[in-house]
This record gives C-alpha cells, structure tokens and sequence, in this order.
C-alpha cells in the first residue's frame, strides 16, 4: 500500500508527485531529499533504497539521473516497492519514448493519467504497457532526438545516461512517426550481471553470470516472433562446472546454464528440439527470459596494486593493469578510481615513459585517486606510480584504509559469456521487417570485493543477423 509517489530531479525539483492517501506530510520530497543529499550515517557515502525517518519508508530508485520515490506508514516489502518504481519508470518511458526531465514535464498530463492507473488509492493495479493502452488516450508530446547530447561508447553505461543512440530512445509505443505511418521495430537487449571474487593471490574464488534477454516492441498486428539460441545451450550442470576456452571471444562454444525462466507469452514447443522461443511479444518492455550461469571465464583485466610506506607521513601507491584479451581488440575509456586514507592532504603522480591519452587526477574532498587512459590494447601493460603525503601520521595498516580499486572501461567486439542470439526472425506467415538493435538499459551493481561485469551485444538484422557488435562495461573491486 502506497501512501505517495513522486519524481525528482537531481537538484531536488519536484517533478512529479501524486499522494494517494493522505497520511504522510506534505513536506515528504524536502525531507527525503535533504536526507538523501546529507547522508551520513554508519560511514555510507550515500542513501540506502530503503530508509525510515519519522514512522515513514522512504524507497527509492535511480533512473537516468531522476530519483523514482515511494514513501508509505505500513510495513511492506522492500523488493516489491523497488520493483514496482522500476516498472513505473519503464512504463513512463514507453509512452514517452525518451524518459528525463523535459519528457516529463512536457507530458506531465499523460504520466499523471499512468500514475492513476497504474496505482488506485495506494494499491497497485497494473504495470502492463499493453494493458494501460486501453485506459489511457492522451497523446504523448515527443521530444526532439537532436536536442538530446550526443553520447559516446563510454557514456552509454554510465549512471544518470542509460540511453542509446538513434532513434530507439525516441519512440513511444503510442506515438506514430510522421504521416500516420507505424514503423515496425523491435529491439532486444541481452544484460549480464558478472560477479566475481578473487582470492589475494590473484585466484578465481567463485563466478557466476545474472542475464536477461529483454525486449521492447513497437510491431502493430501481434506477430509471432522466433529467436533462436545457442544450438548447445545446456540447462543444468552435470558432471561439474564447464571448462571456458580463453583463447576464444567469438561466443561459440557450449553454454550451461545452471536455471532459468521465461515470460508469460514465451512458447517452449521446440525449445528442447533447437532452442528456438516463439512469442507473441506485448507492447513496451519486457524480459523474455531471466537465467543464471557459473560458467568459468577469464576476466579481460588484471590489476596489481602494491602500497608502500615512505616514512611516517609519506607512502607511495602502484597500480598496474594488465589487459588478458586479444592483441586486436582495445578497451575504450578506462577509468580507475582507488579510495586512499582519510588523512591523505596531498597525491603527486609519476605516469610510464612514453604515456599518451592518460589523465591522473586527486578528489580532494573525496580522498580519490582517478587515473583514466583513453584506450588500451590487448595484451599490453599501463603502470601508474602515485606519492602520498599525510595530514597527520597514521596508526593504523595502510592497506586497509585504502581502496578497494574500482575500474570501468568498454571493449567493443568481445564477448564474455558466449551466449548467442543464433536467429532473430518473424514466423514464415509474417510480412513484418523487423530493425533490431541490442542495447543496455539497467543500472549496474557494485559490490566489494568482486568484480561484476555488463556487457552489451548489438545485433542489426533485416530479416536475419548483418553483424555483431559487443560492448562490455566493467567495474572491479580488487583489495
């Protein structure tokens, strides 16, 4: 039961706010934004999803850079509040086509007439994109796709621009293109959550792979659609875990996995005979299928650090990553961060002979270090030497108050998990031409101590595949 919704903006503006019973204050989005902007507690750097203050639960979401906020007086589940403000929000930008501040506020009308829907009275009806089209006419005001910044490779994954480029960002599932005209499409998105854990000698502890296929659709008509896997996909383990061949990145090979599950309009008739799924795909978005794999795989990085005292308010830090791909693929836009001890006042940085396209940088109020190099190539090694002078002389184990390291980058054309979208077609008796386009939609997940991976794979098809495109966005917790 939820007592008030509402939308901010990163300044703390009020977007959007419906109260649907009136037992919470009216100063809710003030009090939760100072709470959420000050937070302090317990040593976080920021906000838990889920908090009290005063007899109110506050839950919140972070989607391309707006706070998804629900607040109620009763005791309810985390996860399905959570997971009904990420529905809302996918809701939102189906029939908004590009989901940020100006959508919204241009269409404000259209997405309070959603929230009434969707939510009667605190209780939740219905998150359906192809349910709500019966009960909502007004018409979405679409925003221009050239006023949108341009994005690049890196920026596509990063928190607050989770987007796309083309024209995919743009349509609404209700809205026509110019003329009257409907112009059939259909994208796909294949998501990975990689969580790994190292041992401090470097040794692989435990993996295992979280994956979505998602769709979204804009096809009028209901057309039966067909996606076929891998040929030797395999669900469930037997005999132990699957050996990964490093020496390939192309995605063939067997894939195992461990479990899995599939949408309501998801048909299994031959899925055992070819792993082929036909579907009938509803309106806006939706996962087709959620699986989880422990497959070993060899991580594309590895990073060395190694911090030495230099006296009693001096130490010196080294970092050095080593890139396990192949020698023709590079890494796009990496960026390191490593948390350094709370007494650091200064960091001078020494970079390798010869280093071009890298930055270093020291967040003072943060204590941070970032060094960021524009590209690597497979199979070489970067260096980073950085001096630390302290406030005040340390009492404490260096090495445990400082990092853990954190490193994102993209790799275009590799491939990780193997998994593959064999075929992509609409049924024999369909006229439909279909663009597909594989893209990332989701927030990532941080966690000490592991690395988790997301990798994207792009696929362009009129009427079967034309070329693969894979992405993968990293961040890696190493101590």
């Amino acid at each position: 039961m939820i007592s008030q919704f509402f939308v901010l903006s990163q300044r703390g503006d009020n977007i959007v706010f419906r109260d649907y019973r009136g037992d919470v204050q009216k100063g809710s989005a003030e009090i939760f934004f100072r709470k959420v902007k000050f937070w302090k507690d317990d040593g976080e750097e920021e906000a838990p999803p889920v908090f009290n203050v005063d007899g109110v639960n506050y839950f919140h979401v972070k989607v391309v850079g707006l706070l998804f906020v629900a607040t109620t007086r009763v005791n309810m589940s985390p996860s399905l509040v959570l997971e009904l403000l990420q529905r809302i929000a996918r809701v939102i930008k189906d029939y908004l086509g590009i989901l940020n501040e100006d959508s919204i506020r241009k269409n404000f009308v259209l997405v309070y007439e959603l929230l009434d829907e969707v939510i009667d009275f605190g209780y939740v009806q219905t998150t359906s994109t192809e349910v709500l089209k019966s009960y909502v006419f007004n018409e979405p005001i679409v925003i221009d796709a050239a006023r949108l910044q341009p994005l690049n490779p890196a920026s596509m994954f990063m928190q607050g621009t989770k987007r796309m480029p083309g024209t995919a960002v743009t349509k609404s599932v209700v809205a026509n293109d110019p003329g009257g005209r409907k112009r059939e499409e259909i994208f796909v998105d294949i998501i990975e959550k990689i969580s790994v854990t190292f041992s401090s000698s470097g040794y692989i502890l435990t993996s295992e792979i979280d994956g979505t296929i998602q769709m979204k659709s804009y096809l009028s008509g209901n057309p039966e659609i067909r996606l076929a896997l891998n040929e030797d996909l395999a669900i469930g383990t037997s005999g132990g875990r699957a050996t990964y061949d490093y020496r390939s990145s192309s995605g063939s090979g067997s894939v195992i996995l461990d479990d899995c599950n599939f949408h309501e309009s998801v048909r299994l008739d031959s899925f055992d005979i070819d792993r082929t799924l036909s579907l009938v795909p509803p309106d806006g978005e939706f996962p087709v299928m959620n699986y989880r794999m422990t497959q070993e795989f060899k991580p594309p990085f590895r990073i060395n650090t190694l911090i030495e005292e230099a006296g009693s308010l001096r130490a010196e830090v080294i970092l050095k990553i080593s890139a396990e791909f192949p020698s023709n693929i590079t890494a796009n836009t990496i960026i390191v961060q490593m948390p350094l001890p709370k007494y650091t006042a200064r960091a001078t940085f020494e970079l390798e002979a010869g280093a071009v396209g890298q930055t270093t940088d020291f967040k003072e109020s943060t204590k941070r270090l970032e060094w960021g190099l524009k590209k690597i190539s497979g199979g070489s090694e970067h260096t980073l030497r950085a001096k630390l002078t302290f406030s005040q002389e340390l009492h404490g184990n260096i090495t445990k108050e400082a990092g853990p390291v954190s490193l994102t980058f993209t790799i275009p054309m590799y491939n990780v998990s193997k998994l593959q979208v064999r075929q992509f077609t609409p049924s024999s008796d369909e006229k439909h031409i279909l663009y597909c386009h594989k893209r990332l939609l989701v927030p990532h997940m941080l966690l000490n101590n592991s690395h988790i991976y997301t990798y994207l794979l792009s696929i362009n098809l009129h009427g079967g595949i034309l070329k693969t495109h894979v992405f993968l966005y990293v961040d890696l917790w190493c101590r």
